[in-house]
């Protein structure tokens, strides 16, 4: 038995090395992203202008994924998530630069967060062919599980690391710990992490080679199917994120301090759900498993903080919505990674990026949309109504809320007309 384990180890050393170091770079990039919204609210108060923060990242990442697909499967995987994460970490000295000179606008954010998100689209699907490379088909879902853990642990403590750093000291010792993660996963990845070379997507034009993937997906229904389901899930996800910190922020018993506790309860959520994908057996129909854990996610949260007013109810939302979206995720790689073969990953995830998470920045401009200037000048008019005010509370923040029932209704529509679409073989 110890000897399995020790070749197990062996056999995952490099991607146990990626993995961690460069999750720890991600909490510091995450606690830096953080304490630059709750700038941004302070300075605008506007959940609009929040929410094109992440916009701005986002927008790069959709419109260029499908060339940067093609790309990453002609160039080196290791140097291109070298030049990304250098490239971010010379964003975010940038940032504070401009912050101690006292120069920082609102306009820079928005530039500098779109520039990561360019590097982002690139490094993406570099480092998803790297992982497929240096881990054996037969670990697939327990490392799936190790990187969803990771995520959820980065999901529980950046708010809260940010939040307290922020308060306590300001942005600069959020910097400095930000650019200290970076070294350690640069210097990891650049001397210590193997990635095996693999054959060259050619000389082709890149328009040629983005083609390649998505006639594969064309090829793959299901696959295809699968994607554009999770587009509308990530809509309506997005959405609520515009929407949490209007939300949460305005309310008497809300604030900065709560934002952060009620978003790491997704975190460890998350952490929850990770534990238990790395133990379940593999399940005989893991399409079915996607929509109905999404199902349950997105008809269970919106509503339950769409009508309560405790804080305590909203972490309990919180966890409730998120605990089975690693087993979501976990059932999705799995279904990505053997479906797709390895010479063509590069070019189909980007592809996959761009029909996937393109509803993420529409999402975002949609949920801030419809609380600054839709639901919240509804509310000031007509929130006095007794049937308003008992299920949406009054005051800024009932906006907000009317705006997740809205999404609680539309998300559960969604999976469920996903799961018959999924489900029917014909189409």
């Amino acid at each position: 038995m110890k000897t399995k384990k020790k070749n197990t180890i062996y056999e995952l050393r490099d991607f146990l090395l990626l993995w961690s170091t460069q999750s720890i770079s991600q909490l510091g990039s995450s606690i830096t992203a953080f304490a630059l919204t709750l700038w941004l609210y302070e300075k605008t108060g506007s959940s609009l202008s929040t929410a094109a923060l992440s916009l701005c990242f986002y927008g790069p990442y959709v419109l260029m994924s499908i060339f940067a697909g093609a790309l990453a499967d002609r160039l080196d995987k290791k140097r291109t998530m070298l030049v990304c994460d250098l490239t971010a970490a010379l964003g975010t000295i940038l940032v504070y630069a401009l912050f101690r000179t006292e120069r920082l606008a609102v306009w820079h954010l928005y530039v500098i967060n779109g520039v990561n998100g360019l590097m982002n689209t690139l490094q993406q699907p570099a480092s998803e062919v790297a992982m497929t490379l240096i881990v054996p088909e037969k670990e697939y879902q327990k490392t799936s599980g190790l990187r969803s853990l990771s995520r959820s642990l980065i999901d529980i403590l950046h708010p809260l690391i940010a939040t307290a750093l922020y308060s306590l000291a300001g942005l600069t010792i959020v910097v400095a710990l930000d650019l200290c993660s970076f070294a350690a996963a640069f210097a990891a990845l650049l001397f210590f992490v193997r990635i095996p070379k693999k054959e060259s997507a050619g000389s082709e034009p890149l328009l040629v080679l983005a083609r390649e993937g998505l006639t594969f997906l064309r090829e793959n229904p299901l696959l295809f199917k699968l994607i554009l389901f999770m587009a509308g899930v990530n809509l309506t996800a997005s959405a609520f994120d515009a929407a949490l910190p209007g939300y949460v922020i305005p309310n008497p018993r809300g604030g900065t301090s709560m934002l952060g506790i009620v978003t790491s309860c997704a975190g460890i959520a998350m952490v929850a759900g990770s534990l238990l994908i790395s133990f379940l057996p593999p399940p005989k129909d893991r399409v079915r498993v996607i929509w109905l854990t999404m199902l349950f996610s997105l008809g269970s949260e919106n509503f339950l903080l769409a009508f309560s007013r405790e804080p305590v109810l909203w972490c309990i939302g919180q966890v409730i919505g998120w605990i089975l979206v690693p087993v979501m995720d976990a059932n999705l790689d799995v279904i990505l990674r053997t479906g797709i073969p390895v010479e063509l990953q590069g070019r189909v995830y980007a592809c996959r990026n761009t029909l996937q998470f393109f509803t993420i920045p529409a999402g975002l401009l949609l949920g801030g949309f419809l609380v600054d200037r839709v639901c919240e000048p509804f509310m000031a008019s007509y929130g006095d109504a007794a049937c308003l005010a008992i299920c949406f509370g009054r005051g800024k923040g009932s906006g907000a809320a009317l705006v997740m029932f809205l999404l609680g209704v539309c998300g559960s529509a969604l999976c469920l007309a996903g799961g018959r679409w999924l489900s029917n073989k014909n189409t």
